[in-house]
């Protein structure tokens, strides 16, 4: 966003909290992070807008760009092609041989503790900012058992399908899957406004900083879980990997480049997410339902899994104790998650994993092997729609 001379910045959202502390520790970031607030998705808000006025022809357009790209698009329409120019754009990060690759540090995580640090850190971290909260809730699919199965496994599925090689490239699954959800998220913005959302109180729906929020749940959050509870840690190349690989999918996802450019490893994204946390309210009703959804259904999905094979009642200790030891007991509080029997468990599960991540990465054939079958269970994942 840029301001002329004669416009002041937009008043705050109401929603953010303890803005005097947060400029104590962070300065003048605190004024952007409000600013990025009234901020959505012009290029895909303009795209949904047109979509509707076109119908098929316009969703014929779209379809063929993301596919072949713009240039197979005989006259597309205007925002159309605005949205496929800005997608094909090469920023100046680019590293060659990262989107052939994939996102290398996820391929490297094992299952079954891909699925815990993600449900039980990332996606209750999410769950914890009230607005995001009471946006999600408000579409009634991730509160209720079947819907919001569904809808994590469609989460699931869009991640798989984005970190598997070439999973970015232009046209492959990553890629369109991608930019779905980026439309995705325009057509709820559209309609929650439509619907009286509250601007002033909560900010634009589903703003920069929320994505900046959701951005970090894909990188810091489970990668910090993973390393401190679970002691699976990255190399120094895998973080630095990681988080050139994820600015790809949120420059399509609609991230602004000035929120994640300079962004190299866990250090700079700890200070965006102490910003962010600093000044988003305590979790409410809707998190905590969110929440219960989340633990219900990964539960279950989990204890599906042979390896451990473990009961439903288990594997929701298992993911209520990782969210404890990571989050915070404050934060879990205030998310609804009880004390379970795994608290004792985890460090046993810590020490065994670490000696394994040791092993790995000491052998590189070792590392590589692990790597594909990773890669092959994701695979699966994606292609099957959870």
């Amino acid at each position: 966003m840029t301001l002329t001379d004669d416009q002041s910045p937009p008043a705050p959202p109401i929603r953010l909290v303890d803005l005097r502390t947060a400029r104590a520790v962070h300065g003048e970031a605190v004024d952007r992070i409000a600013a990025l607030l009234t901020l959505g998705d012009p290029l895909a808000d303009a795209v949904v807008a047109e979509l509707a006025s076109l119908g098929a022809e316009g969703r014929s357009a779209l379809e063929q760009g993301l596919a072949e790209g713009l240039a197979a698009v005989e006259e597309p329409p205007a925002a159309v092609g605005a949205l496929l120019g800005d997608l094909e754009q090469r920023p100046a990060w680019t590293v060659d041989g990262d989107l052939a690759d994939g996102d290398r540090a996820t391929q490297a995580i094992p299952p079954p503790w891909d699925v815990v640090a993600f449900a039980a850190v990332s996606m209750t971290h999410v769950y914890a900012s009230p607005a995001i909260a009471r946006l999600l809730a408000g579409t009634g699919e991730l509160t209720a058992g079947a819907s919001a199965a569904r809808r994590l496994a469609a989460t699931g599925a869009w991640r798989s399908a984005a970190v598997l090689p070439g999973g970015l490239e232009r046209g492959a699954p990553g890629y369109v899957a991608t930019v779905r959800v980026r439309l995705m998220h325009a057509r709820v913005r559209a309609q929650a406004l439509r619907d009286g959302w509250d601007v002033q109180q909560w900010g634009v729906p589903i703003n920069q900083a929320d994505l900046a929020r959701t951005w970090l749940a894909f990188t810091i959050l489970p990668f910090r879980c993973l390393s401190d509870v679970v002691g699976i840690g990255l190399s120094a190349a895998e973080e630095r990997h990681l988080y050139r690989y994820w600015r790809h999918i949120g420059r399509l996802l609609g991230l602004d480049d000035s929120v994640i450019a300079p962004i190299d490893g866990h250090d700079e994204a700890a200070r965006l997410l102490d910003l962010l946390d600093m000044t988003t309210g305590r979790p409410d009703d809707n998190s905590r339902a969110l929440t219960e959804a989340l633990f219900a259904v990964t539960s279950h999905a989990l204890a599906q899994n042979p390896d451990p094979a473990l009961s439903p009642a288990a594997w929701r200790d298992v993911l209520g104790a990782t969210a404890r030891a990571s989050l915070g007991d404050e934060l879990a509080d205030g998310l609804g998650i009880p004390a379970g029997a795994a608290d004792d468990f985890l460090p046993l599960i810590a020490h065994g994993q670490a000696a394994a991540r040791r092993i790995q990465l000491a052998n590189p054939e070792e590392a590589e092997k692990a790597r594909q079958r990773h890669i092959a269970i994701r695979a699966e994942r994606s292609a099957s729609g959870h």
